[in-house]
């Protein structure tokens, strides 16, 4: 797969560099503002798109403007966003959009653990997601009133959780000491319950941790 990356800090990038070639990525372009990372996404048209949140001129959200034009633009880029604190209304803004398969918001410091990190990578690039525990608790914390999942148990709700952190079964079994079978049982159960329509199951899997994030009823 092919890969471009947004960074402004140098030594980070070919840190990123580094990484995604471990993971079997082509980096075909590297840069350090939106503008270019726009240009080479249009050259390019990579599997997938590693962005800093807040990139030159202004240090803001021009990493997140730039997701959301790729997203727009090029569905068929995956899109992994990477900030030093959680901005919750960022990942907010970029699973609002129609195309919300293929995407991912992560802390930095995630990149440490290189072999997480390379498993998002490629779970981001292959149509899935990879979110920040800290952004999913932040994600829950913000939802008010009526709650379209409260027909969950908090065992239920637990593994959603899990799962829009982007944990395989076998992850979120590890996770909460419990049996592969179990967390089968839990995702079946949450398929009903949230009344998603049949169909392979990561493509459910996909429209449950979009339900669980954005709150749709």
């Amino acid at each position: 797969m092919r890969a471009v990356i947004a960074e402004d800090s140098v030594l980070l990038r070919i840190g990123l560099v580094k990484v995604l070639e471990m993971a079997g990525f082509e980096v075909v372009a590297e840069t350090g503002d939106a503008e270019g990372l726009l240009a080479a996404v249009e050259a390019h048209r990579p599997e997938l798109a590693l962005v800093d949140v807040r990139m030159p001129p202004g240090f803001t959200d021009e990493g997140v403007r730039a997701a959301l034009m790729i997203r727009q633009e090029s569905p068929g880029t995956a899109v992994l966003l990477l900030s030093q604190y959680v901005e919750e209304r960022y990942a907010a803004d970029l699973l609002a959009t129609q195309t919300r398969a293929g995407v991912g918001y992560l802390l930095k410091q995630r990149v440490a653990d290189v072999e997480e990190f390379i498993d998002a990578l490629r779970r981001v690039a292959s149509g899935g997601t990879a979110l920040d525990p800290q952004v999913v608790a932040q994600l829950l914390l913000r939802r008010g009133g009526p709650d379209p999942l409260a027909r969950l148990t908090p065992r239920e709700r637990e593994v959603l959780a899990l799962m829009a952190e982007g944990r395989s079964n076998a992850g979120i079994a590890a996770e909460l000491v419990v049996s592969e079978s179990a967390v089968a049982k839990h995702i079946n159960s949450i398929f009903a319950k949230l009344d998603l329509p049949q169909a392979d199951g990561d493509h459910r899997r996909v429209l449950a941790v979009l339900r669980f994030l954005d709150g749709t009823p």
